[in-house]
């Protein structure tokens, strides 16, 4: 999201070979300062993951699995009361979850110094590509789930209340990806923008409060996503017990 100060002066040749293809694999595949934050965020995940499950206790005393129990419990709570109880909840936890870290992480991985700016280092949640995957998948995983709960009875809600409203129901399942990915980008896109514009006007001071508040605004972002998703698998599901 944000850049330290020490890599503003960062030159125009840099920037174009961070904004492109780092390397290829296979001759085809390019990978960009995008693709290795992210595989940078996997191994992150994979290896706390690995600590805080390594030894579970049924009572926890070591401290990472007591901080991982409080988070994801408190993710679960939130959960439960938009899809309605916790058995529910629970059933669409591992993506929805999976949705937040990533996606908070993402957000958050643009506040490592030169983030931006240096070559193998980019938010990826500042890339429009990388948003409109994560709502794509949102939007297989709701009628996929809609479908494995109600059968082909799970298109009748496409008719409602009417059938004169098909068209319209159609083209605002479609508008939600779009309206999702947008909506992510637009926000961490926009907070890097802004702190460039400081940081060119005053740039010593006057970036650091709009750091400190993109703590908050990732957290909101990751938070907002992942509570729509939450609200579109459970309107998709609704009424299946």
């Amino acid at each position: 999201m944000f850049a330290t100060p020490v890599y503003a002066a960062t030159t125009a040749e840099g920037a174009a070979e961070h904004g492109g293809a780092l390397f290829t694999l296979f001759g085809w595949l390019e990978v960009t300062s995008v693709t290795t934050t992210t595989w940078g965020l996997m191994v992150v995940i994979a290896v706390v993951s690995y600590l805080a499950t390594r030894r579970l206790e049924k009572i926890p005393t070591r401290r990472l699995q007591i901080f991982m129990e409080m988070c994801l419990g408190k993710l679960l709570d939130f959960l439960s009361g938009i899809m309605g109880d916790r058995d529910r909840a629970k059933r669409y936890f591992p993506v929805l979850a999976s949705f937040f870290i990533l996606i908070l992480l993402s957000n958050y991985s643009g506040l490592l110094p030169g983030a931006g700016h240096v070559t193998g280092l980019q938010a990826p949640t500042s890339t429009w590509s990388v948003t409109i995957a994560f709502a794509v998948i949102v939007f297989f995983a709701t009628h996929y789930y809609g479908i494995k709960a109600k059968g082909l009875g799970y298109f009748k809600h496409f008719t409602q209340p009417i059938i004169f409203l098909l068209p319209l129901n159609i083209l605002e399942e479609f508008t939600k990806p779009l309206s999702l990915s947008l909506r992510l980008f637009g926000n961490i896109y926009g907070e890097e923008m802004v702190i460039a514009g400081l940081f060119s006007l005053l740039p010593l001071f006057l970036p650091v409060p709009m750091q400190l508040l993109s703590l908050l605004f990732g957290f909101i972002q990751a938070f907002v996503f992942t509570m729509l998703a939450s609200i579109y698998i459970a309107s998709a599901t609704a009424g299946h017990h």
